[in-house]
């Protein structure tokens, strides 16, 4: 259990989501006075796709020619596809415990324990889900497992609190997801209130981009009508599902979070992996490279993430003074 891990909140750029940089070092010559160091960078930008008809169908059948990816504008060759990968799959599940959500939290908690039943019972072994709660404060209640007993008797124990760190607990979640491997998925059960995190919304979406994460938030609105309810937050957690790939859920009801599971499941099922090593990309004074996936058919929709983190244009100095973020970077801090 941990409340913070004793961090203090101030997130930086640590790992640009599925960057792989290698350094090659080159031994120094016999009669040199000192070593020669060769930088090779070789970066390969991972991305996560689903794809839908018009009718909001998910599309699992298409190959690699079907898509078309676009860095800062320019068009990247796709040397990684995988279609329905069986990568390994990390999600970060997080619930609402602040007192606003009393009213609906046994729903979310029965239909939490359904949806990690389903998720985990008869797919790669290797995929594992971790427990987060959140009110003022934030905590991982269990870490990374396959085991559904062990994570359903932690469901269960659960209970409403005081406020609501919505932004912390996509932060701190996304800070843990960034040192996985495979896929990843938040999945966020909530009412999107806000009120007592230390970060705000920019940073908590710039760490789930960082991690390599699809956001999905679940939110169920105790009140239907704008008066009342927290449009803010509803609308900052569909920018961030948006910006990730992602999805966001609005329900009126408790009952209505199996079919949203459902679909999360699905879309998780379905993925697309694709892959490119940037080439002729033109940088900015900013490292987030805005990414694009289009699709040949026009009947057809890809969600996948606006961007990564990566190489920016050099403020001062020579080129060589470039840096490029690399995802190893937090496991040696």
């Amino acid at each position: 259990m941990c409340l913070w891990r004793g961090k203090s909140v101030n997130p930086t750029p640590g790992a640009a989501g599925r960057l792989i940089c290698c350094t090659l070092l080159a031994a120094a010559l016999p009669l040199a006075a000192q070593d020669l160091v060769i930088p090779v960078k070789v970066n390969l930008v991972h991305i996560i796709a689903t794809v839908k008809n018009r009718a909001g169908q998910l599309v699992g059948s298409l190959g690699k020619d079907d898509f078309q990816v676009f860095d800062n504008g320019v068009r990247q060759d796709v040397a990684v596809f995988e279609r329905e990968t069986n990568q390994p799959l990390s999600v970060a599940l997080l619930v609402d415990v602040s007192g606003s959500t009393n009213q609906d939290l046994k729903f979310e908690t029965d239909s939490a324990v359904r949806f990690i039943r389903a998720l985990l019972s008869d797919r790669n072994p290797q995929d594992q889900v971790s427990l987060y709660t959140f009110d003022d404060l934030v905590t991982q209640v269990h870490n990374y497992t396959h085991n559904i007993v062990s994570l359903e008797a932690m469901l269960r124990q659960i209970h409403g609190s005081a406020g609501t760190s919505l932004y912390d607990a996509i932060w701190l979640a996304s800070r843990d997801l960034e040192l996985r491997e495979g896929r990843k998925a938040l999945v966020l059960v909530s009412d999107g209130g806000e009120t007592t995190s230390k970060i705000d919304s920019h940073r908590a979406l710039e760490a789930a981009q960082l991690a390599d994460a699809v956001i999905y938030p679940v939110i169920v609105m105790p009140i239907t009508n704008d008066a009342g309810r927290n449009i803010g937050g509803e609308h900052a957690l569909e920018f961030m599902a948006e910006g990730t790939g992602g999805r966001a859920f609005l329900l009126s009801e408790g009952p209505q979070l199996d079919h949203a599971f459902s679909s999360i499941i699905a879309e998780l099922r379905t993925e697309y992996l694709l892959g490119f090593y940037p080439h002729d990309v033109p940088l900015t004074k900013e490292s987030f490279h805005k990414l694009e996936v289009r699709l040949k058919s026009p009947e057809l929709r890809a969600s996948a993430r606006n961007g990564y983190y990566g190489e920016a244009e050099a403020r001062t100095g020579s080129p060589a003074e470039q840096v490029t973020l690399k995802p190893d970077s937090r496991k040696k801090r």
